[in-house]
């Protein structure tokens, strides 16, 4: 089965500070089928980080209607604490973020369900991180 690769990204300047997403979205051989940016508004890197994977979900959905039901996705992030606290390896101690962990969990089981988390070295994230760059270079 051929795995669709989600790249994303959450950044904040200042933490809290205006925050931006970037979703880079790539078939199985890496080529760049699309991308998603935008501002957030004012709130953490971590709220940014769990924005990114939620809207990276509704793009997929967007790209694939129903047949997300029956294909491979990778979701690729280098937050491991966002990663770790999606796969419920972690507590979320952020009271904030509960919401958009139980509409994310609720989006993979509805949709999703051969979905893969990945944590990934920042090195490797260049794409969706140019993006929440340009969002918020864009927002000045």
């Amino acid at each position: 089965m051929k795995t669709i690769i989600c790249y994303t990204d959450g950044g904040a300047r200042g933490n809290p500070g205006p925050a931006a997403i970037g979703v880079y979205i790539t078939d199985e051989k890496g080529v760049m089928v699309r991308e998603a940016a935008q501002t957030i508004g004012n709130s953490t890197n971590n709220f940014a980080e769990y924005q990114a994977v939620l809207i990276g979900l509704q793009t997929l959905k967007q790209e694939y209607g129903k047949a997300t039901k029956t294909m491979q996705f990778e979701i690729r992030l280098d937050s491991e604490l966002v990663k770790k606290q999606l796969n419920a390896e972690y507590q979320i101690k952020e009271p904030g973020l509960v919401p958009m962990f139980i509409e994310i969990h609720n989006m993979r089981v509805a949709n999703f369900p051969h979905l893969k988390l990945t944590h990934i070295p920042r090195e490797k994230n260049k794409e969706a991180d140019r993006l929440v760059n340009e969002a918020l270079d864009g927002a000045r």
